[in-house]
């Protein structure tokens, strides 16, 4: 990225050398980003980021498609990103029915096929939900999305770079990614569009990303996220058996040295960097802070909504009760994660919601009486 943040750079659309220059390192990294999904690079347009990518695709196809396509379908987990465009939607007419999860947090494709009406525009399920890490079964639910002929979408921001996903194969029409997902640059993301797609533009201006995404494209980002995804794509296979080898000993240790706590999401059909559990008689906040004078990141529900206040959506829907909801902890692991770093976390993690508990009104109550 060095070269585009401290020399001079044109206009990928402007005529002269420079421009042509930018032009050129614009398109090698759609090619390198397409790749990632196996998908043509022609489909690839670059956005700001997985927000906007979201938005465009979800309002895009449904607002397109004009009275043949008044309905939507989404999973009952969706990001806040894929959420919140759908309730726009609403006001504006258009109906959205959200799919309900079985406990894991996966969706049935039987209750797809069933939720399908004459008029759905698109359906749009996410290939691994971020807070309790759950892969969605997205082959069979592309093939439904197929049998009937509608655009079926796929947020693949938890799961690019950390599981196998192309296009073709799983019946996907349209997929958002997020550089800063995989270790590129926050500022750039991108939705691929499988020809014959129809969308209507969000935002507009001067044309850019063959006239979906108008604006001059943040040049530095989008070859950073180039970068990023050509890494990833010839490293992912090597670094997610490490990964996971991690999260099963972060999980099982956690498990048990943790009385009345559970795991959230599904073991088997699960990211290999997520670990995450509900713990009860806690508030995670305190756990949180508790851990971060450790040195230890950790989150409690989704980052993206961690401004709104409100009750996880996700957990509510895979039916953990209040208590659980405020226990919740989620933890990711990375390229820089050791096995190290795993045992620290389960010398320091029972000491922390054990005393947390002691203080807790209830065992103060206890006590007292």
């Amino acid at each position: 990225m060095r070269p585009f943040l401290e020399g001079g750079i044109g206009n990928p659309l402007a005529l002269h050398s420079l421009g042509a220059a930018a032009g050129e390192s614009l398109e090698a990294s759609r090619v390198k980003v397409a790749r990632l999904i196996a998908g043509s690079a022609a489909g690839l347009i670059f956005t700001s980021g997985a927000t906007e990518a979201n938005n465009l695709a979800i309002k895009g196809v449904p607002l397109r498609a004009g009275e043949g396509g008044r309905h939507v379908i989404v999973s009952a987990i969706e990001h806040i990103s894929v959420i919140n465009p759908c309730r726009d939607l609403e006001k504006r007419g258009i109906a959205v029915t959200y799919l309900p999860v079985d406990s894991e947090g996966r969706v049935d494709p039987d209750a797809l096929r069933r939720a399908i009406r004459p008029d759905t525009a698109l359906i749009s399920i996410m290939a691994a939900n971020g807070e309790i890490g759950t892969i969605q079964p997205v082959a069979e639910l592309g093939r439904v999305a197929r049998e009937h002929s509608i655009p079926f979408h796929v947020d693949g921001v938890g799961a690019v770079g950390r599981l196998a996903l192309s296009v073709d194969e799983m019946g996907i029409d349209l997929a958002t990614l997020s550089s800063n997902d995989l270790y590129g640059p926050p500022g750039a993301g991108a939705v691929w569009v499988r020809p014959g797609v129809k969308l209507l533009p969000q935002i507009l201006g001067g044309g850019q990303e063959r006239g979906f995404r108008a604006g001059t494209e943040n040049l530095p980002a989008i070859v950073g996220m180039g970068v990023a995804a050509e890494l990833v794509r010839t490293e992912w296979r090597e670094e997610t058996a490490r990964l996971a080898r991690l999260r099963d000993r972060l999980l099982t240790g956690l498990l048990a040295s943790l009385p009345d706590s559970r795991l959230t999401g599904s073991r088997t059909h699960r990211l290999p960097h997520h670990a995450s559990l509900c713990l009860r008689a806690v508030k995670a906040d305190g756990v949180l802070m508790d851990l971060d004078f450790h040195g230890v990141a950790a989150s409690s529900g989704s980052a993206c909504a961690s401004q709104t206040l409100e009750p996880s959506h996700v957990l509510r829907a895979i039916g953990s009760d209040p208590e659980e909801q405020e226990g919740s902890l989620c933890f990711t692991l990375g390229r820089w994660t050791t096995a190290a770093e795993i045992e620290a976390v389960l010398d320091l993690l029972p000491p922390i919601v054990n005393r947390l508990r002691a203080l807790s009104p209830k065992a103060l109550g206890r006590a007292a009486s």
